[in-house]
């Protein structure tokens, strides 16, 4: 008995998975769906079966050089989370290793800076931005993305470098390694998923990040999140176009989330099981 209740559990939970997964994907579904439509098919009543058309890919890369904001989005995504991790290893290192009656707190009030809605400074950002010559460039946008991602890096980080036994580093240190060498040889290959796995998040949520996006650039240093925007006019929104647009603008971190998703999942299981 005890069994077959244990066996209906997993199925059950099985079931609320798949259910929840379908539940979630069901948007991007339709997404696709309306992309391969006509304007008109795409607004009229919902329909599974038509005759899909290439046109609004075709017209979306005449309006818009794709390729631009792809090339802003891989490169601002990257140099970021690059920066956040040189930034947030000393930082979660010195926090899990050496912590003092403060190290919590410091770290609450890092975290609590995502708390604070970003349209509420967003009139200072702009004319900082503004006056130091980093509106629309990439470098402004690295930066700015780099600071808001810092926050969850180094608490990742440190949830994952807290859970290394502090006798490994010590061992280290008996045989004379600095703190470099320590954080090189030792802390990062033990906690590589961990690391992986944040550098992955961060990767996705800046390219995912609208809201500085298109409020501190323009043509120049657009990321794809502003070349969707780009699609709405006064006239009304076309929802062909706008989820054709959609669909090149999310694809690469689709497919980019689903080759990496065991590293993923591994890296956010890291330490659970002992």
């Amino acid at each position: 008995m005890a069994m077959r209740g244990s066996r209906r559990r997993v199925v059950l939970a099985g079931i609320v998975g798949w259910l929840g997964a379908l539940v979630m994907f069901f948007p991007i579904f339709w997404m696709l769906l309306a992309a391969f439509k006509t304007e008109i098919d795409a607004v009229g009543p919902p329909e599974l079966f038509f005759r899909p058309t290439l046109e609004n890919f075709v017209e979306v890369n005449a309006r818009a050089n794709y390729f631009a904001y792809a090339l802003n989005s891989i490169l601002e995504s990257l140099g970021a989370t690059a920066i956040s991790l040189a930034l947030a290893v000393p930082a979660a290192y010195a926090a899990a290793f050496f912590p003092t009656s403060r190290t919590k707190d410091l770290l609450l009030w890092m975290l609590s800076t995502k708390m604070m809605p970003a349209v509420g400074v967003l009139v200072p950002m702009y004319l900082l931005f503004r006056d130091t010559g980093l509106l629309d460039t990439r470098i402004g946008l690295v930066i700015l993305f780099t600071l808001s991602n810092l926050p969850i890096v180094v608490w990742m980080l440190y949830s994952f470098f807290k859970d290394v036994p502090h006798e490994i580093l010590e061992a280290g240190r008996m045989d004379g390694a600095r703190v470099g060498a320590q954080i090189r040889h030792l802390l990062l290959p033990l906690t590589l998923p961990g690391i992986a796995s944040t550098a992955l998040l961060s990767i996705i949520l800046c390219w995912n990040e609208a809201f500085w996006s298109l409020n501190l650039t323009a043509s120049q240093a657009g990321p794809l999140t502003a070349f969707i925007a780009s699609f709405s006019s006064p006239e009304g929104l076309f929802w062909a176009k706008l989820s054709a647009a959609s669909t090149l603008a999310v694809a690469p971190i689709l497919i980019f989330g689903w080759m990496t998703q065991r590293q993923l999942v591994r890296g956010l299981t890291f330490g659970a099981v002992k």
